[in-house]
């Protein structure tokens, strides 16, 4: 239907007079805008398509398009030291428990609580009047035992001639005899009740045991001590520290496992190399040696007990301390390391890009283990002189052209 202007929507030019001869029908409306819009976006879109056929049929470079700029490094095995690190607990030395060996009153402490002591150095003293006086009647009965063994020994000789002629019986000389071995025995008792009263005596002096650190008197002047029951106080030798860590079962049957199939090497003797770390993440500047390893796993928390002594001249190490030991001396055999940002987590496990042969861009999946030396240490999925890329990687997807914007260069510590 054609519509003139300035003509009534419903003239009809094939009427003889012109007259409207059927029922108004409603003007059409034009294309609208968005609609313009949407075909034109079309149209280009089939001629982008169309240039790309008339190019080749090249897919899309990256994420954004275009071969995308990456770095990377080139690895090669290495035997890789490795770093053990567990959660410990400082403990002195040695540790012991100063009591007292008898009963008596608490006179006087000699110490200075918290301060160094040394091995023999009086720490408490006990009353010593009651021990002097039993002493003393100790002396008393020794002495007095020692008077009748000397008259029974001269009973005894003066007898001997006279039974050896016959003036004296059988029975008078066998008693003299008998006489003097019951006074030597006497004798020999009253000595030994004088050497324990003596020592008695010397034990109201109560000593430490060991050089070391004295903590606080747990008993007061005037308090009844009654023996090795009651605690006194307890010294600490505090260098060297022991340092006590637990290593997980399942960690340690991993480790046995690689040492077996020789990708892992233990130091000699299994004397690995112990460091201290902080709570405040700063490490301790001396180091020792592991010197014990438990055969049992404890029922309660799964692990077996390890133990390193560390030398602490300065005392910077306080027993009872939470940190973190750090073991070193063990190599992990032909092993790739790389810098950690190039590692990627995928629904399949960890992955890294590499440059395929194609110059385009390569999905490897990965085995990953230990840090070292600021990279990860990737245990299989690698082969020697690939070339793993490390910047560029949030842009990439498989089989996406690159271009690599630096020569390949070997990781290195701290990349």
């Amino acid at each position: 239907m054609y519509y003139a202007p300035g003509l009534p929507n419903n003239w009809n030019p094939l009427s003889p007079d012109g007259g409207p001869k059927e029922k108004p029908m409603p003007a059409p409306r034009g294309p609208s805008f968005p609609i313009l819009a949407t075909c034109l976006g079309a149209v280009a879109t089939i001629g982008a398509l169309a240039a790309c056929n008339r190019g080749g049929n090249q897919p899309p470079a990256g994420m954004f398009g275009g071969p995308v700029p990456v770095a990377v490094v080139t690895v090669q095995p290495e035997a890789v030291p490795v770093d053990l690190e567990y959660a410990a607990r400082t403990l002195g030395s040695r540790e012991v428990e100063v009591r007292a060996r008898v009963n008596g009153i608490l006179l006087k402490r000699n110490y200075a609580e918290g301060g160094k002591v040394k091995a023999g150095q009086s720490l408490f003293s006990l009353d010593p009047a009651p021990f002097e006086a039993a002493l003393a009647r100790a002396e008393a009965d020794t002495a007095a035992a020692a008077a009748r063994h000397a008259q029974a020994r001269r009973e005894a000789e003066r007898l001997k001639p006279l039974y050896e002629v016959k003036a004296a019986s059988q029975k008078d000389y066998d008693q003299a005899v008998s006489a003097q071995a019951i006074a030597a025995a006497d004798l020999q008792a009253a000595e030994a009740r004088q050497r324990e009263a003596r020592l008695n005596l010397s034990w109201t002096r109560v000593e430490s045991p060991i050089s070391g650190i004295a903590s606080r008197a747990l008993k007061s002047e005037g308090s009844l001590v009654s023996g090795p029951e009651v605690l006194l106080t307890t010294v600490t030798q505090t260098d060297p520290m022991d340092v006590l860590f637990g290593i997980p079962d399942n960690e340690r049957l991993a480790l046995q496992q690689e040492v077996e199939a020789g990708r892992l090497r233990w130091p000699r003797d299994g004397r690995f190399r112990a460091t201290v770390v902080f709570a405040d993440g700063s490490g301790y500047k001396e180091a020792g040696v592991v010197n014990f390893a438990d055969v049992r796993v404890s029922p309660d928390t799964g692990t077996s007990e390890g133990r390193a002594t560390i030398p602490n001249p300065a005392g910077w190490l306080r027993a009872g301390q939470f940190v973190r030991v750090r073991l070193a001396g063990a190599v992990r055999e032909a092993a790739f390391k790389v810098p950690q940002r190039a590692i990627q987590e995928g629904p399949q496990g960890r992955f890294v890009y590499v440059v395929g042969k194609d110059g385009k861009a390569a999905e490897k999946k990965v085995e990953v283990g230990e840090w070292s030396d600021g990279n990860v240490v990737v245990h299989a999925g690698l082969a020697p002189g690939d070339r793993v890329i490390v910047d560029g990687v949030l842009k990439l997807g498989p089989g996406a052209p690159i271009q690599v914007a630096a020569p390949a260069v070997p990781a290195r510590p701290g990349s």
